[in-house]
């Protein structure tokens, strides 16, 4: 691209800004996925949207959100050995996430409002980005719901709750990666056949599913049981896989069963990952926009390896949630090749 089509290119600053905000979506997953290992989600009980956005500023602030606390089961069952200074360590970490959540908001709207004046964003553009917007938001009432579903009955937010939020957030995140990409000039090389779009969408579509079912992993604590590979309670196929009634609960609620269908979709992911190689390399090799697979199966390998490493060490933070980051990278980078092939020649 010459420098003269890159000063006319009036939607790079938005590519710029969306990618951004994928980033920055990527990093309060990060901080979430540690608030939620340090069983941090539920330490602020109430729901301020402004006024939240400052912490406790005296002793006596500090006192009447460990009193809060102290009246949710939490506290009463599992917590009740701490002090005031192990609450503010749990308080940070999800202050910090909802802080994040509300500066996402401004830091997309802010933005968004300059470039209106600006008469940067075409109509057809202007109102899926607003849409975004709204999604972002939608995310916060979800996080809040979630966290409610905590407070009066439960230690732990429910499993059910917490995937709804986390796969609001990868949606949020895949289209903050696939617009900028989409709307980027220019063609890209290759040559795209009948069914290679079908192939990378059920591949985005498996990759969401296995998102989800992590977070039921991670909402059930699955991940901290049945701790070897590649057997599991010392099989391939565990006994007690249908043990709830009626069998529906034990996709959501047995913990056994909600380990064991995350390893399945992981092993569908790789062999589907790799006929998908095997099936480019013999239609025309791996060239321009097909070349985002090797990279996809690369992340793929370097993901079933994380994913072990965490299973069998019982959820080291570290691990756990670079696993999660990871997962939010590859579906992205799956978007990436969905909107790359949208630009190239079809056949």
């Amino acid at each position: 691209m010459s420098e003269t089509r890159i000063a006319d290119d009036s939607l790079r600053p938005v590519r710029i800004w969306l990618y951004g905000l994928a980033a920055f979506v990527l990093l309060i997953l990060v901080v979430g996925g540690i608030t939620r290992l340090t069983e941090s989600g539920l330490s602020i009980t109430s729901w301020k949207p402004v006024s939240g956005i400052v912490p406790p500023l005296s002793e006596a602030d500090w006192q009447a959100e460990f009193e809060a606390y102290k009246q949710i089961p939490q506290y009463s069952v599992l917590n009740s050995w701490m002090s005031l200074a192990d609450f503010k360590v749990i308080f940070f970490w999800e202050w910090l996430h909802r802080l994040l959540g509300r500066l996402l908001g401004f830091l997309f709207i802010v933005p968004f409002a300059v470039f209106l004046i600006q008469k940067r964003l075409p109509r057809t553009l202007a109102w899926p980005l607003f849409g975004l917007f709204l999604l972002g938001g939608f995310q916060g009432f979800l996080g809040w719901w979630m966290v409610s579903s905590g407070l009066s009955e439960l230690t732990s937010v429910s499993q059910y709750r917490l995937a709804a939020h986390l796969g609001a957030a990868a949606l949020l995140f895949m289209a903050l990666i696939y617009v900028p990409r989409r709307i980027t000039p220019g063609r890209v090389g290759g040559i795209v056949r009948r069914g290679d779009y079908a192939f990378a969408i059920i591949l985005a579509v498996l990759l969401f599913i296995q998102i989800a079912a992590g977070a039921f992993v991670a909402g059930l604590d699955a991940g901290m049981g049945y701790n070897t590979w590649p057997l599991m309670d010392g099989a391939l196929i565990p006994e007690g896989l249908g043990a709830m009634q009626p069998a529906w609960r034990n996709l959501f609620e047995n913990a056994l069963t909600v380990q064991f269908n995350h390893r399945l979709i992981a092993y569908a992911i790789v062999a589907y990952v790799g006929f998908a190689l095997w099936r480019r390399a013999r239609a025309g090799g791996l060239a321009g926009a097909h070349a985002w697979l090797i990279g996809i199966a690369g992340i793929v390998l370097t993901q079933v390896g994380l994913g072990i490493a965490t299973l069998v060490l019982a959820v080291p933070i570290h691990l756990a949630v670079t696993h999660q980051a990871m997962a939010f990278m590859l579906v992205g980078m799956t978007v990436l090749y969905i909107a790359d092939m949208q630009r190239t020649a079809t056949v």
